[in-house]
């Protein structure tokens, strides 16, 4: 087995993700959407101000229509029937063109010198929209300007002048056209502006934002390479949460928090954690639970939770043994500020028995081990029959044995314990767990036939709904009952 697992430690995980991985459903979207709420809110709310802002800055501007009709001027009082087909075609083979007609300088100079119009005629032709509906004899002229007044009068002028052209000076010089150009709907100075239309600008803002805003959120999903909430790590991990630790200043201290805060709302997240750990099952042939607690990377509070839980598994009356099987990088007997010079790599190196090391803390129910002197052969000494003794023995004697085990991506030592029927208890740290890492330990695991038996979520967020509706709920603790003490003297 030592073997095996040397093996799988230096040849690693194998990269990549599953064929699965890159299938979404609507509910994993909607999930990554909820995940990132406030990234969408805060992104709709940036595209509705802007657009208003936009709308709110726009010129105001008004427009006014000129309507014309086209129609064919003959000599001859009356048309037969092939006549008047013939002179129907012509209109609608010439009218096409008249839009374009519109907005040249033949029609355009005529009307700046009347309105004296300080323009020039592109200027003008940039105020001026015409066209012809499809399949009629009619020719639309829109103006838009700031000045409605201006609007009108410009309308107007453009839609004469376009009929005097027409009619006197575009087919024939000097003498009347076959087509006549009526104005049948003046321009009327409009009272309403045209743009901007506050109505579009803002439902094309809201809809744009969502748009954005669904779209942002995608996107720090996928450039987001650590965990940020606990949900984020069943996309990784298929195990429960069977605890959420939040961030503390107490946890820093070298105290677990059940002996420290007794009464604080920290102290009852590891009450929690004690109650879920309960009903996991001990090891066959015993009444033992071994619970091997790992992370997926290094600085994730692996370490701090296993003295937190060993503490609040002892203060329940249960005799429990810590071990800190980290050879590599050993930490418990620091973090407890208790003796670590002889631990775990004396008793595996023959150097030492177990009753040598095994240091009581606290209560007499709770048991250390710390695990010495770092080793050069940390992955033969925790595979050694040594080791293998030294765990049936503490099975038979203790209620909970807790192994303290290196992470995941340094080594898989934590394999070795769960191989002998232990519970694996991985801990992921909010802001730190990187992603790519436990997909890795997730295929490693499943190659080695193993699997997680439950996550802690450490340094979560605090939920604030439950502090405000329950926070008067918890105990208080020491330091809370001389603040509550002293200000009760003072009212006095």
């Amino acid at each position: 087995m030592a073997e095996y697992l040397n093996d799988q430690q230096a040849g690693g995980s194998v990269s990549g993700s599953s064929p699965d991985s890159n299938r979404h459903t609507v509910a994993e979207y909607l999930g990554t959407i909820r995940k990132h709420i406030v990234t969408l809110i805060v992104t709709f709310v940036l595209v509705v101000v802007a657009a208003c802002v936009f709308t709110a800055m726009s010129p105001v501007k008004y427009s006014t229509t000129t309507k014309l009709f086209a129609t064919y001027d003959s000599s001859s009082s009356s048309l037969n029937s092939a006549e008047q087909n013939s002179a129907n075609s012509y209109i609608m083979s010439q009218i096409k063109s008249y839009p374009t007609l519109t907005t040249t300088q033949a029609v355009l100079q005529p009307v700046i010198e009347e309105l004296h119009l300080n323009q020039t005629v592109n200027g003008l032709a940039g105020q001026i929209t015409a066209s012809n509906p499809t399949s009629t004899a009619f020719v639309n002229i829109t103006v838009t300007s700031g000045n409605p007044k201006q609007a009108a009068e410009i309308a107007n002028a453009t839609a004469a002048s376009l009929s005097n052209v027409v009619e006197k000076s575009l087919y024939t010089s000097g003498s009347q056209s076959a087509i006549k150009l009526s104005i049948v709907q003046p321009a009327q100075q409009p009272t309403v502006p045209s743009s901007p239309n506050w109505k579009f600008n803002v439902a094309a803002g809201v809809l744009a934002g969502l748009v954005v805003g669904v779209f942002m959120t995608l996107v720090k999903d996928k450039l987001s390479k650590t965990i940020q909430n606990e949900g984020e790590i069943n996309e990784y991990i298929d195990a429960p949460i069977i605890g959420r630790v939040v961030e503390d200043p107490l946890l820093e201290d070298s105290k677990p928090v059940v002996v420290n805060e007794p009464g604080s709302s920290l102290a009852e997240d590891f009450r929690r954690i004690r109650t879920s750990l309960a009903f996991m099952a001990p090891v066959e042939g015993t009444n033992c639970r071994l619970l091997v607690i790992t992370s997926a990377g290094p600085s994730e509070g692996k370490t701090t939770t296993s003295v937190n839980v060993a503490a609040a598994l002892a203060e329940n009356g249960a005799k429990v043994l810590l071990v800190d099987a980290d050879l590599r990088h050993p930490s418990v007997a620091n973090k407890l500020d208790i003796d670590g010079s002889a631990g775990l790599a004396h008793v595996l190196s023959g150097q030492a028995s177990v009753k040598d090391v095994v240091q009581r803390y606290w209560r007499p129910n709770l048991h250390i081990m710390p695990a010495g002197p770092k080793p050069p052969n940390a992955s033969t000494l925790l595979n050694s029959v040594i080791m293998t003794e030294l765990l049936n023995n503490a099975l038979q004697k203790y209620d909970y044995v807790i192994i303290d085990t290196a992470p995941m991506v340094v080594a898989n030592d934590a394999v070795i314990f769960v191989r002998r029927g232990g519970a694996l208890v991985m801990v992921c740290r909010r802001d730190k767990a990187l992603k790519n890492d436990l997909e890795d330990i997730r295929q490693e695991l499943d190659t080695l036939d193993q699997s997680v038996s439950g996550v802690i979520f450490n340094c979560a967020k605090e939920n604030k709904k439950i502090g405000t509706v329950y926070g008067n709920y918890y105990y208080l603790s020491e330091q809370d009952e001389k603040k509550k003490k002293k200000n009760r003297f003072f009212k006095k």
